[in-house]
């Protein structure tokens, strides 16, 4: 019951065409191996050997995919048990389970906590139009979470805005690959694009 139809994959790197497992129904709402390959297309060479940040990790697949490019770790935070459970599994099959850390909980418990560590890239792929992404990023932009030339990038659906103020952080650009739109957002500070 856990595992669905097995459309996800690695789709570069070290574990490329390694298949993934899904869970059935409607809970999660995988990234199109389309957008992934665009974002990773986009980012470049920015993922090798960084620190990633995944909430609303659901499968972990865009994490997965990061480590698969080079990235040395990651910290993977799903509130739900079954996609917990996947993203478990999916690190086992590809045997990066030493790189990753993965947390049982939501978005905002994580943010609230103590945070002693900074990341460089960070996905924030919540569930569409529910205002998610603004609460989180109410959240992100009091602490300082990403790098200095880190990169959050963030799928929303795309008839959607992000409204929050992002005080130290600015939009650089926005992509939108048919339902989703994809913002890639840095410090101010950081003259360099993405």
């Amino acid at each position: 019951m856990l595992a669905g139809e097995n459309k996800m994959r690695i789709i570069s790197g070290d574990s490329k065409g390694r298949r993934l497992k899904t869970l059935k129904g409607n809970l999660t709402r995988p990234t199109s191996d389309k957008v992934k390959g665009a974002i990773f297309n986009i980012i470049g060479n920015k993922v090798i050997d960084c620190k990633v940040l995944d909430l609303f990790a659901g499968t972990g697949s865009l994490s997965l995919e990061a480590l698969s490019r080079g990235a040395t770790e990651a910290v993977l935070v799903e509130k739900d048990r079954k996609a917990w459970e996947i993203v478990k599994d999916n690190t086992q099959m590809l045997g990066v389970q030493e790189k990753v850390r993965i947390y049982n909980m939501d978005a905002f418990s994580f943010l609230k906590q103590p945070l002693l560590e900074r990341y460089d890239l960070i996905f924030i792929d919540p569930p569409y139009r529910q205002g998610l992404t603004d609460r989180v990023l109410a959240l992100i932009k009091g602490i300082i979470i990403l790098n200095p030339d880190g990169v959050m990038i963030i799928e929303t659906a795309s008839d959607e805005e992000i409204t929050e103020d992002l005080g130290f952080l600015e939009v650089r650009f926005t992509k939108q690959y048919g339902d989703t739109k994809v913002w890639f957002i840095q410090q101010r500070e950081q003259q360099e694009e993405v």
